[in-house]
């Protein structure tokens, strides 16, 4: 759980850093004056999309040292750390390819495309219902029910 007041000390730390009163903070970020006023004054706590906005335009704040206090501030960026945060990536290596979120969405389609080739079950011309007889409708609702229907 955030410590609300911990949390606010930490956030006025990064304004001290950047040189930045309260409304001059909420327009960079994007947000109204008035809610970074009710955070500051401990009325309202922040909310998910506030802390993104922070990380967004302030990269050398920590997330977890903005949240609970562990970690620094101005974040510690050293060549390790984004290497190590590469040598941990999911995504396949090729020098060629950034390896982003997108890439990774675009590798999946290619793979979906060329396994769908692959698998005759799955091309509608493969299949011919013309003679066959239903044997059993089964409806499925979001809600994890079912009904089977039978001719």
């Amino acid at each position: 759980m955030v410590n609300i007041d911990d949390f606010v000390k930490r956030l006025e730390a990064v304004l001290e850093y950047h040189g930045l009163n309260a409304s001059a903070f909420a327009d960079k970020i994007g947000v109204q004056r008035s809610s970074m006023s009710h955070l500051l004054s401990g009325r309202n706590k922040p909310s998910l999309d506030f802390v993104m906005k922070i990380l967004e335009v302030f990269p050398d704040v920590d997330l977890y040292w903005l949240l609970i206090g562990k970690g620094s501030f101005p974040k510690n960026n050293s060549d390790e750390t984004i290497e190590s945060q590469k040598s941990s990536s999911p995504l396949p290596s090729n020098p060629n390819i950034e390896n982003d979120l997108f890439s990774a969405i675009e590798i999946n389609l290619e793979e979906e495309k060329r396994e769908t080739k692959k698998s005759p079950v799955l091309r509608n011309e493969n299949l011919n219902f013309e003679d066959e007889e239903i044997e059993k409708i089964v409806l499925f609702y979001k809600n994890g029910t079912f009904k089977a229907y039978s001719p």
